[in-house]
């Protein structure tokens, strides 16, 4: 989970305060980004409040906030329309710049995801954008209150029934919504734009994004939610749109950068991401891995623990040796299974070992070897497991030289 969420709050585009919340990772931000929420919803509908929280358990600060009217910020949303909608976000923008960093990312659910299209001309700072669930012409949410549209032409407003609460919308909102058409804005973007939709979305049909997709100009990139609804209110399909944006912002961010910079052969290379209090970053050669401490003791369990690597280490070592020797000897091993734990005991419980106070480390280390194997070659196995380098290195005088590096 994100280290904290904070409640902000700052002035909207007709002067009316707007709260808004600020979800900060564990650590120091890598980036901000700015969330834009769904016609008539608030920041604290599930999809916005999932997605923020997944993007800081990232290293990514989010600001989502209630449009004028909506929610806890201030205003009447009858005197609103789409224009004041893109003004709002610009302010939120200004917000972040003067009291935090200028945001590289800009979300949109839904008609946030039309606003954000075309308000990113006017957050220069913006390197990519992301639509979840978003109309290509924000005239497309008219179609929620066809029944009252004569209404609304005639007497120059009327109370419209949307989500099951009642609204007020006025005839300057239609003429606003029809007066903008977002194809220019896309096609002259100039920042990486990535389109989350499900194909069956019964509110916002899928040849919307499809048009957006096609206006916009490389780098440009489509991810389906299959079965997901309009909303994400399934828990499972917020957090996977987490986890992608995280994943394909981080390129154009600048959070990725050091990826490309592989250790030399034999070297292991491990960094603090910056996403939380222990979480680190692993490179040996191409691969790359994680580290992590779990919630209990204040990481984020995004990854193993050191000793859990050091398990794994031994684990690996030890079910590679095996299979070496089996396949040497010609014996029938079809695979073996390592499993191992760590804790700590006091020495004097040890009668074979050489400490006899204080405590020490025990590794408990079970293999299960499956195969037409004999009772003499299953001993022999055991016993070769005692032969993998890894076993060795612990069980031997190890010298670890450490130098400080500028």
């Amino acid at each position: 989970m994100a280290a904290k969420s904070e409640k902000v709050s700052f002035a909207g585009a007709d002067g009316a305060m707007l709260a808004a919340r600020l979800d900060l990772p564990a650590g120091r931000p890598r980036a901000y980004a700015l969330f834009a929420h769904c016609f008539t919803c608030s920041k604290d509908i599930f999809a916005a409040a999932r997605i923020a929280d997944g993007l800081a358990e990232r290293g990514i600060a989010v600001l989502r906030f209630d449009f004028t009217g909506l929610g806890a910020s201030e205003g009447d949303f009858a005197n609103t329309n789409f224009s004041s909608n893109i003004q709002d976000l610009v302010k939120a923008a200004e917000f972040l710049r003067a009291h935090y960093e200028a945001p590289k990312l800009l979300i949109g659910h839904s008609l946030g995801g039309a606003a954000v299209l075309a308000a990113a001309a006017q957050v220069p700072e913006a390197k990519a954008v992301a639509t979840i669930a978003a109309p290509a012409d924000p005239a497309h949410v008219a179609e929620h209150f066809t029944e009252q549209r004569a209404e609304i032409e005639s007497a120059g407003e009327a109370e419209v029934l949307l989500v099951g609460r009642p609204f007020r919308i006025k005839k300057q909102f239609l003429e606003d919504i029809e007066g903008h058409r977002l194809e220019t804005a896309i096609g002259g973007l100039r920042k990486a734009l990535i389109v989350f939709h499900a194909p069956r979305d019964a509110v916002v049909g899928i040849d919307n994004a499809s048009r957006i997709f096609l206006a916009a100009k490389h780098p440009k990139s489509f991810v389906s939610l299959d079965d997901a609804d309009h909303l994400l209110s399934r828990k499972s399909d917020a957090i996977y749109v987490a986890e992608v944006l995280a994943a394909w912002a981080g390129r154009y961010l600048g959070m990725t950068q050091e990826r490309d910079e592989k250790p030399p052969e034999g070297h292991v290379v491990v960094e603090e991401t910056g996403e939380g209090r222990f979480t680190q970053r692993i490179a040996s050669g191409r691969h790359v891995l994680r580290a992590d401490e779990p919630e209990s003791v204040g990481g984020q369990d995004s990854g193993p623990s050191p000793y859990d690597l050091l398990l794994a280490s031994l684990g690996a070592c030890t079910s590679m040796t095996l299979r070496i020797y089996a396949d040497h000897k010609g014996l029938a091993l079809e695979k073996t299974r390592v499993t191992l734990s760590h804790s700590k005991i006091h020495a004097e419980d040890c009668a074979h070992c050489e400490t006899k106070e204080g405590k020490l480390d025990r590794i408990e280390r079970r293999i299960e070897l499956t195969g037409q194997l004999s009772g003499a070659e299953r001993q022999r196995l055991l016993e070769i497991a005692d032969r993998c380098p890894v076993h060795r290195t612990l069980h031997s005088e190890i010298l670890i030289e450490t130098q400080a590096v500028e």
